[in-house]
């Protein structure tokens, strides 16, 4: 299997994972009038189907020990369970993160499950595998959760007379946050303990994990939504065509970006790869500049939150990057 044996090379991979991560849902944002709870059938597909491809082309590029099926056949099956959990796990965040910017918005939502979801999935991964600095790495992390907050007081600069944010979308942010944090340390285990699951291998029980676990997150929201009336199944093959195609390409950019983060992870640690990758609203804030001209119009003080939160995230990209050289 295709591996990095130089930090440039995985570097380059956890930067584009987090390029993969902050772009999928320009793939939503292209669907017009249709549910996100019907696009996200198509998105768990398209995140299975792209580990699938890559771990049987580039994770397959010899037959030693490390390629995807020979690591399927020898790794511990309690290894495969703590990965489906984590798919599982991740699926609810994600789900719960799109019900939280609708109730609160970008600029509540996005900081506050985001900010927890870094400190606790960099924290617990780091227990669990303690590679590189950690005064570097810890550096690196409140760098990369104050830019977090900038990037959510930008957007709040924007909003005109916004109403008072409800106490149960505070809460379903955190209980999101915290979510998104936990399914990183189950891959650490996975990868880690006894006979452990490669990156290609991960991503693929990881992805199946959270399609399978569509059928309980995803009709439970869809019957109790909570934003919005009930949905079902007719809508979903009454969808648009194009919506189904685009679910696909967001699923295939996300399990993209996942398997780099995971392959870089092999040769940085979880902690370290995890923590780059959630550059991710930096890149979302760039589509939002520069595509969707979100801040086109906006005042001084926007643009200043908006440059300060570009620039704690190189910082932190720079502070965990040197944290894998030091100790």
């Amino acid at each position: 299997m295709f591996v990095p044996h130089a930090f440039g090379i995985a570097l380059v991979m956890m930067i584009t994972s987090a390029i993969c991560w902050g772009s999928w849902a320009n793939t939503y944002k292209g669907v017009k009038n249709y549910r996100f709870e019907l696009f996200y059938w198509d998105y768990a597909v398209g995140i299975f189907l792209i580990s699938l491809v890559l771990a049987f082309t580039i994770g397959s590029t010899s037959n030693d020990a490390s390629s995807f099926l020979n690591n399927v056949h020898s790794a511990d099956r309690s290894n495969f369970i703590y990965t489906l959990i984590g798919g599982a796990i991740f699926n609810l965040a994600n789900l719960l993160l799109v019900a939280a910017i609708d109730m609160a918005g970008l600029a509540i939502a996005f900081p506050v499950s985001i900010g927890i979801a870094l400190v606790v999935g960099v924290v617990l991964s780091y227990a669990l595998q303690p590679k590189g600095s950690a005064g570097l790495l810890a550096a690196g992390v409140a760098c990369a959760l104050i830019a977090v907050i900038l990037d959510g007081k930008a957007y709040g600069s924007l909003k005109k007379g916004a109403s008072a944010v409800s106490k149960k979308s505070i809460i379903v942010c955190i209980v999101s946050g915290i979510l998104m944090g936990l399914w990183a340390p189950f891959v650490t285990h996975a990868m880690t303990q006894g006979n452990s699951l490669g990156p290609y291998s991960i991503a693929v029980f990881l992805t199946l994990g959270a399609l399978l676990s569509c059928f309980v997150w995803n009709i439970y929201f869809m019957k109790k939504p909570l934003v919005g009336e009930p949905v079902n199944f007719g809508e979903f093959f009454r969808g648009p065509a194009s919506g189904h195609l685009l679910g696909l390409l967001g699923g295939a950019i996300w399990g993209t970006g996942t398997v780099f983060n995971l392959v870089a992870a092999n040769f940085t640690g979880v902690a370290i790869s995890y923590a780059i990758g959630q550059s991710a609203p930096m890149v979302a804030a760039l589509w939002g500049v520069l595509a969707w001209k979100e801040f086109q119009g906006a005042n001084r003080q926007a643009k200043a939150f908006l440059a300060l939160m570009f620039l704690f995230y190189i910082l932190a990209i720079l502070l965990v990057a040197k944290a894998n050289t030091a100790s």
